[in-house]
């Protein structure tokens, strides 16, 4: 029988693919809980090459990525950006559908 890998290192190499990262992370924010994402944005920044390479790729300070990133981390604005950008991912805006038109019930104006 072939021995099973570790749940965190399977799930490392899955969020190497940059489409199932991006879905994770989406999915993750779509709560808005900012705890959750930034727990999924270390994930995705661990199986990227961790704090060591996004420090050198971003001009970060490596200590300074582990806060942002931790449980208590409020990453700002820019900093997303660039870790995001490191990662070959981006931010994205859009629409916000209410529960009437997801239900297929929206009234136009």
């Amino acid at each position: 029988m072939k021995p099973s890998r570790p749940f965190s290192e399977t799930t490392r190499e899955m969020l190497k693919d940059p489409e199932l990262a991006a879905l994770y992370l989406e999915e993750c924010l779509e709560d808005g809980d900012m705890e959750l994402f930034t727990a999924a944005l270390k994930d995705v920044a661990e199986a990227y090459g961790g704090m060591s390479y996004l420090s050198q790729v971003t001009h970060l300070n490596r200590e300074t990525l582990y806060r942002t990133l931790s449980k208590d981390g409020n990453p700002r604005l820019d900093t997303l950006h660039k870790v995001l950008r490191a990662m070959g991912l981006r931010i994205g805006v859009s629409v916000q559908r209410s529960h009437e038109e997801a239900a297929g019930n929206a009234t136009t104006i």
